[in-house]
């Protein structure tokens, strides 16, 4: 018995742990290490029964449920036997230094050794807050107008905002550009705050950034309790997330987690979850489990409907401005223009009644319309990479090419710039625009035209000149 409790006793737990740390980082890889793993500590060791410590109560149910046999049998590798492992909440210093204490005198048992109570946060120390995209008061459910093309999408939404019980755990909202997906996350964030509750909304690149950033600065803990901390998840434009190991698996997390925490998660984007090209199939699968519902472009009927509650809200404010039923009945019958198109058009002829003091007519409206490009067919990608070419006098097929010399390179990054300002793309679909190339490849592209129209007058000019002629060819 004595023996046995000697070799237990002489067991060098914190050097199996350092080098089992060290295991689990080769196995696990830097991304997951570093959000989960980095942050443990050993606790205490007695008779075979080791204790991890987490900083925070959210990472140690998480470690406990996905990554204590992991850590078990790291520990077995370096030559441990533990007969037990638990993972305990005990918040630290990242840098604490082992210190097992002495044994006491006269103990049959083996001794117990413990690292020092480690320092916890000190009360009112700043922790690190997600940034809320700032919501637009007007955006509510009240001023939403919904008919055929977006009634389902309106009602779901508002249903998750009121907190129903249908069981709807992930609502995932599509549709293109300007049809009210951002309206109904804005109101849906307003009605859910109004009733107590705390919604956080986000862009899919603030997410994206804010992750990096605590990942940066080894502080990814804060941000996934600040995140799930909300008891609502809203995420914006997810096109926009680019397909990156640790976005993408961080996002894949917190789709999980919010599931366990039978939390509402709402995501909205331009494309349905299958057509998401930049993200994984298991994050596509995922999103696909929610419930999907797409908003089409409003039918005659509604984008009526949409321009006569925007001109009663505008006459209300501005009393001597009137905008006569047949040009709104004009504007109308634009069968393509999206509810972000119509108000574009709408404001535009508003501003231009209120300003020149002529009463608005149609002819006013033509006129008002005319040479300023009333919004009409959207400039493409191909209209950028055709005008582009013919300006510097190459091949329409360079641009796909993997030619690399200055001739070709510097007016295929113009086209690339010009697609990220003249388009909604995201970097990935431009990239893929362009040759199949990466996402970085594009983004690259557009900060070095930024940086030569900056410091380059003749170059700039070259640059807003093409501007002016896709914006006179549409």
């Amino acid at each position: 018995m004595n023996q046995t409790v000697t070799k237990a006793s002489e067991t060098d737990w914190p050097t199996i742990w350092a080098a089992a740390r060290e295991r689990m980082r080769r196995d696990l890889g830097d991304a997951v290490f570093d959000a989960w793993i980095s942050s443990l500590s050993l606790v205490e060791f007695a008779n075979g029964e080791i204790k991890i410590g987490a900083p925070r109560p959210f990472a140690r149910n998480w470690v406990a449920n996905q990554y204590a046999s992991r850590i078990e049998r790291a520990l077995r590798a370096e030559g441990g036997e533990p007969s037990s492992v638990s993972i305990v909440l005990a918040p630290s210093k990242a840098a604490a230094p082992f210190a097992p204490r002495a044994p006491e005198p006269h103990q049959n048992a083996a001794p117990v050794s413990r690292l020092p109570a480690p320092e916890r946060e000190r009360p009112g120390e700043p922790r690190r807050v997600l940034n809320s995209r700032m919501l637009d008061p007007m955006q509510t459910f009240e001023t939403f107008v919904s008919g055929p093309s977006n009634e389902f999408g309106f009602r779901a939404a508002r249903a998750v905002a009121e907190g129903d019980e249908s069981g709807v755990a992930l609502l995932y909202i599509h549709g293109g550009f300007g049809n009210g997906k951002t309206h109904l996350m804005n109101a849906i964030a307003l009605e859910a705050r109004k009733r107590g509750r705390r919604a956080l909304l986000l862009g899919a690149e603030d997410f994206m950034r804010q992750f990096l950033g605590a990942l940066k600065y080894k502080d990814t803990l804060g941000f996934k309790d600040e995140l799930r901390a909300a008891d609502m998840l809203l995420i914006d434009d997810l096109q926009h997330l680019c397909r990156s190991t640790y976005t993408v698996s961080e996002f894949l997390h917190t789709l999980n987690a919010f599931s366990d925490l039978r939390r509402k998660l709402v995501i909205a984007s331009d494309k349905a979850p299958a057509a998401l090209e930049s993200l994984t199939a298991d994050v596509r699968s995922r999103l696909s489990g929610g419930l999907v519902i797409g908003l089409e472009t409003p039918d005659r009927a509604t984008r009526l409907a949409i321009l006569k509650a925007r001109a009663a809200e505008y006459t209300r404010r501005r009393p001597d401005t009137v905008m006569p039923d047949e040009v709104l009945e004009k504007i109308a019958d634009r069968e393509d223009a999206s509810p972000r198109d119509l108000i574009g058009i709408f404001t535009k002829l508003a501003v231009y009644a209120d300003l020149t003091k002529k009463p608005m007519t149609l002819e006013a409206a033509a006129e008002a319309a005319g040479s300023a490009g009333t919004p009409g067919r959207k400039t493409s990608i191909e209209d950028i990479q055709r005008k582009t070419a013919e300006f510097y006098k190459i091949d329409l097929r360079d641009f796909h090419s993997a030619l690399r010399s200055r001739r070709v390179a510097r007016p295929r990054q113009v086209a690339m710039y010009l697609s990220r300002e003249l388009t909604m793309r995201s970097l990935p679909e431009i990239g893929r625009r362009f040759g199949g190339r990466d996402h970085t490849t594009v983004l690259h592209a557009c900060r070095r035209i930024a940086e030569l129209c900056a410091n380059d007058p003749l170059f700039k000019q070259e640059v807003d000149f093409l501007k002016q002629v896709l914006g006179r060819t549409n």
